[in-house]
């Protein structure tokens, strides 16, 4: 293969427009929804990041990506160089829990741009020509091949992919992609539970549109419904985006169970305001909430939920569970005469 530095001169001559427009992730209207302009709205990037619930020392713990861990440090401090450190944590909270996006899957590149018969069997070697002038992005970055036959194209998704980590390469990622995504050892380690190690992995080896950035994510995300082990993900980054993907699927009814059993009914109405918000031709998408969430997820329940029968009962021991809590306080307080 040759790599030639500027190649632009071929499109002039050629009088072709760049590739940037055949990269984008989406510019023609397609059949299935575009997730990316709902997850990046305003609304629902709030509900998502309350829903996610940091927990600093969860955030903070030490985790499985190869960094060396590191022996502790003490310090004594004052009480105001305690909170002044606990602040500067704090700021750090909202990079550590930056979202992957979530995007439409890519078309395949298939645009060819001159047919030259008369040069057919010249060689039997494909050549590739890369732009590899610096500070052009690799979704914009012109790379054309000229196939054996003749064929003048546009490079497609595995060998602009290919060029871009020769020149440009990102750290981790490989040239191949690793094993553990086949689909024998990724089934492996989701029964191991390594459901963040799988995703972090994931962000560093694909692109969000690649659809095999999808087929990975959505089997993580499938086995964390099936299992309902919801808490493994929450307070990291991919909590956001595992509830967006149930949301965008009308799958909630397991988590929604889930906030309800654990008591957490606020997330569990905030649950279903981003159900509403990504559905909004939904049977629940009128429901109007008065601030009473217990009523609100019942309405809810009643129009849109599968498991009817199994969330009802969860709230019901809920309510039974609040009232027994209710008279253990009021036994307290009468004990200690504070009634």
């Amino acid at each position: 293969m040759i790599f030639v530095r500027n190649v632009h001169f071929i499109y002039r001559r050629l009088q072709i427009n760049t590739i940037g427009r055949h990269c984008k992730f989406s510019t023609t209207l397609q059949e299935e929804r575009d997730p990316g302009p709902v997850f990046i709205n305003k609304e629902v990037q709030k509900l998502l990041k309350t829903l996610t619930r940091p927990d600093l020392k969860k955030i903070y713990r030490q985790r499985k990506d190869g960094t060396p861990i590191r022996a502790p440090q003490y310090k004594f401090m004052t009480d105001e160089e305690l909170q002044e450190a606990i602040r500067k944590a704090r700021e750090k909270v909202d990079e550590k829990l930056q979202m992957p996006p979530v995007v439409q899957k890519r078309k395949p590149i298939t645009e060819i741009l001159s047919k030259d018969p008369e040069i057919q069997g010249n060689d039997t070697a494909k050549y590739v020509f890369t732009d590899i002038t610096y500070g052009i992005s690799n979704v914009d970055r012109l790379i054309v091949v000229r196939d054996p036959e003749g064929v003048l194209r546009h490079a497609n998704w595995d060998e602009r992919f290919r060029m871009n980590q020769t020149y440009f390469p990102i750290q981790g990622r490989e040239m191949n992609a690793p094993r553990m995504f086949q689909d024998e050892y990724l089934k492996d380690l989701l029964e191991r539970e390594e459901y963040e190690f799988v995703l972090d992995r994931a962000c560093l080896q694909y692109d969000p549109d690649d659809p095999e950035f999808h087929r990975v994510t959505s089997a993580v995300y499938e086995t964390v419904n099936e299992k309902s082990q919801f808490t493994k993900l929450r307070s990291t980054r991919h909590y956001g985006p595992l509830v967006f993907y149930l949301a965008w699927n009308k799958n909630i009814d397991n988590l929604l169970l889930e906030n309800i059993t654990n008591g957490l009914i606020e997330d569990a109405a905030l649950l279903i305001k981003l159900y509403n918000k990504v559905n909004p031709s939904s049977k629940a998408a009128d429901i109007t909430h008065d601030g009473d969430d217990l009523k609100f997820i019942q309405q809810f329940i009643e129009l849109e939920s599968p498991i009817r029968g199994k969330l009802q009962a969860a709230i019901h021991a809920y309510k039974e569970l609040e009232q027994a809590r209710k008279k253990v306080d009021q036994g307290i307080k009468e004990a200690h005469g504070l009634e």
